[in-house]
């Protein structure tokens, strides 16, 4: 059965429904197991536990511009498959979005104040390189999910050692990453233009380092 077809307008609307949901509600996940439920909680000291928040609130944060990049490029990809793909990464991330909000909730903790601030300007970028061309938007893809990766280590080797619920999640988080970034390889996204790279890693340094904070 072939799936409707959406006017401009219904995609438009369609987009704000799952950025509301996205910044304000509940998005829609996978189901998939919470990686924190099977690990045993322990005691953190003070410090240790606003450590932890403010880790989590930037990896949260990053899941909120994460989505916004994918909305924004499936909205103006140029193939329906490129679409379809964005929409079902998307809809995977969502857990990584539900289990860091879950942990942070968990540790006493806020999100950050800014996400409606990093859903809009994510999604205006991901709807540019939509635009631009869909090898070039599935190598976005790929090339964020890199400097995700490598951000993810850094808070891997950041958390306090008996935070190991955070830690669980963010090993499969950073798993999920790299199999989204084969995708968008094997999908046909091209290298991107080094100005480009150093731009994304600027971007990325100012929302993390705002979101750690707030």
């Amino acid at each position: 059965m072939m799936k409707p077809q959406l006017s401009p307008i219904d995609k438009l609307i369609n987009s704000f429904d799952k950025g509301l949901r996205t910044v304000f509600a509940e998005p829609q996940g996978t189901h998939r197991k919470n990686p924190a439920r099977q690990v045993e909680e322990t005691s953190l000291s003070d410090a240790d536990k606003q450590l932890s928040i403010r880790l989590m609130r930037v990896n949260h944060a990053g899941e909120i511009a994460a989505q916004a990049l994918y909305q924004g490029q499936a909205l103006t990809a140029h193939a329906q498959q490129v679409r379809d793909s964005m929409h079902q990464s998307a809809v995977e991330e969502n857990d990584h979005l539900l289990w860091c909000e879950k942990r942070i909730q968990a540790l006493g903790g806020n999100t950050s104040v800014l996400n409606p601030l990093w859903y809009i300007g994510s999604f205006t970028i991901g709807a540019v390189a939509g635009a631009v061309g869909d090898k070039w938007s599935l190598g976005f893809v790929a090339e964020t999910e890199k400097q995700v990766i490598a951000h993810l280590d850094e808070h891997l080797q950041a958390l306090p050692p008996d935070d190991q619920k955070s830690r669980a999640i963010l090993e499969q988080m950073k798993q999920d990453e790299a199999h989204h970034a084969t995708i968008a390889l094997e999908a046909g996204g091209v290298p991107l233009p080094m100005p480009v790279r150093m731009v994304m890693k600027v971007t990325a340094k100012i929302m993390t380092s705002t979101a750690y904070w707030v």
